[in-house]
């Protein structure tokens, strides 16, 4: 299995529009942060975490001829803004793209994507095959997937963990049933906003303290906003198993 991190930013990205601060005008690429996604390739079988607006952009530098499923941990427009470009997709696959989710996310996901749902569908609108998933375990082919419900200040969200790696985004709070769900977990993605409290968001101090708690031998900062600092600075401050996530990071995830 490989993970590739497409984006690491929060909802607006860095750099942010019309921010003059050192991290948006850095010239390290770690500090350039789209949209915060991710990509499994699981013996062929790709499956992707999310698909905000810049889904059409990191489907394209990452090079991605075909996609298995899209799983959506919310309906935030950072998270599913990108789903019309799921088109592409149909074409070359000739057919619709399975997307899984809870439903409150199919809520949001048909009333801003309505045109994909109707009765009548004009000729070339996307084509998604929507699957409602709660807190159970589901399979995708022979892939287990296991949700990881997280709170985003009072939102219910999803996380997922496949085999020995777990996602986990717009997290605030994580019940006890789901830490136990991602007890042996050996690479972990977790969401720190910044270094300052967030109402909503799990800030440097709280993802560590999580990490520290589930122990897992890798983990990786995402949905990380300009004023958690430059990368190259925030790095010097983790713990050595810890690292911050960046657009384009690859990390292979030995199977079960």
């Amino acid at each position: 299995m490989k993970l590739t991190i497409l984006g690491s930013g929060t909802s607006q990205g860095i750099p942010v529009i019309a921010c003059n601060c050192p991290v948006c005008r850095s010239n390290n690429m770690h500090d350039k942060r789209l949209r915060s996604s991710a990509m499994l390739d699981i013996h062929g079988k790709k499956i992707i975490i999310d698909a905000g607006p810049d889904f059409r952009y990191q489907m394209l530098r990452s090079k991605v001829q075909n996609i298995r499923a899209i799983l959506l941990t919310h309906g935030h427009k950072d998270h599913i803004g990108g789903l019309d470009d799921v088109r592409a997709f149909n074409w070359v696959q000739q057919g619709a793209v399975d997307v899984y989710g809870n439903e409150g996310t199919r809520e949001v996901v048909y009333k801003d994507f309505s045109y994909a749902f109707a009765a009548y569908r004009y000729p070339g609108v996307p084509e998604i095959d929507y699957h409602i998933i709660d807190d159970q375990p589901f399979y995708i082919d022979d892939i287990r997937v296991v949700p990881i419900p997280v709170l985003h200040y009072k939102m219910p969200v999803l996380g997922f963990r496949i085999g020995n790696f777990a996602y986990i985004t717009d997290a605030k709070t994580i019940p006890t049933s789901s830490l136990e769900r991602l007890e042996g977990v050996e690479c972990l993605v977790i969401n720190a906003l910044r270094k300052e409290i967030h109402l909503s968001h799990f800030n440097l101090e709280e993802a560590l303290a999580v990490i520290a708690q589930i122990q897992p031998k890798r983990a990786f900062l995402t949905h990380i906003g300009h004023q958690m600092g430059l990368s190259q600075e925030v790095s010097k401050e983790l713990p050595a198993h810890v690292k911050m996530a960046y657009d384009t990071l690859e990390v292979e995830i030995p199977d079960l």
